[in-house]
């Protein structure tokens, strides 16, 4: 288990990145500050790259013996991937998750980190820069809303009933010939859309304001090892669609986030076709 100042390291060089490198960057990017990846709506700014190497340092200073990566590095050098999973502490860092929102002055974005045991998370937080708060779990530790002056547990959703589902469907992510059997899917529940920010639909599922959310077919660690950890131990479940746990070495499958063990079996029998 990590300690209490580690912790406390991890959560304010998240905090002082977003005030000093996020923040003053968000609807004052200039046409030089951003930049596509690997196609048109896959975004990265001039915030991101600087939050990054910030993070990193930081990081880096109280926790030299750990692997520190981030998105941003491992699209300049794919083989950074490999890394994640491989070392027996890996932080994983998502400086700006919802790029495409930050970039057109949508207030919907995060940071997300988390922290890897041979590929297994046990610490993550996914902060709102915005509201400056954050929702945090540690490995054998409920799953806390937390900022500056206080902390309390959150608990996800106990509705199981499809009609009152609430949720999350990345229909972008997938290939274009599985969107129309997913949207037709979609009348079954009360609502299913997307926030483009993983970090925010993770934070409404740990909370209890949506019951599940599938991930697109390429689950990177960045946007989702965090996540999973929070959700899990605000009493919800994270698997792939064939039954396996998360883990951040999988580079391929989709992945299911549900409030509840009755949720998770129920929709991964309508989604098994995307397993």
């Amino acid at each position: 288990m990590l300690s209490e100042n580690l912790r406390t390291e991890l959560v304010s060089a998240v905090r002082v990145a977003a005030r000093e490198r996020i923040l003053p960057r968000f609807r004052a990017l200039a046409p030089g500050d951003v930049h596509t990846k690997s196609g048109p709506a896959d975004l990265v700014t001039r915030a991101d790259t600087e939050a990054e190497a910030q993070i990193t340092a930081a990081i880096r200073a109280v926790w030299p013996e750990a692997e520190v990566l981030g998105e941003e590095a491992v699209a300049a050098d794919h083989a950074l991937r490999a890394r994640m999973g491989a070392a027996e502490w890996a932080v994983v860092i998502d400086p700006v998750d919802g790029t495409w929102n930050f970039a057109k002055g949508l207030p919907l974005f995060g940071s997300m980190v988390s922290v890897l045991h041979h590929g297994q998370p046990v610490w993550g937080m996914l902060y709102d820069p915005v509201s400056d708060d954050w929702i945090e779990a540690g490995d054998g530790a409920a799953t806390v809303f937390a900022r500056a002056s206080d902390r309390h547990p959150v608990r996800t959703s106990d509705e199981a009933r499809a009609p009152r589902l609430n949720g999350y469907v990345p229909l972008g992510l997938f290939a274009r010939d599985t969107r129309l059997r997913l949207s037709q899917d979609m009348v079954a529940f009360a609502r299913a859309t997307s926030l483009r920010c993983a970090c925010h639909e993770y934070r409404m599922l740990a909370q209890g304001s949506v019951e599940f959310l599938l991930s697109g077919p390429v689950p990177h660690p960045w946007d989702h090892a965090a996540g999973a950890l929070c959700v899990v131990r605000a009493g919800g479940v994270v698997r792939f669609l064939d039954g396996t746990p998360y883990d951040a070495n999988r580079r391929k499958g989709v992945l299911l986030a549900a409030a509840s063990p009755a949720v998770w079996d129920d929709l991964a029998g309508r989604f098994a076709y995307l397993a």
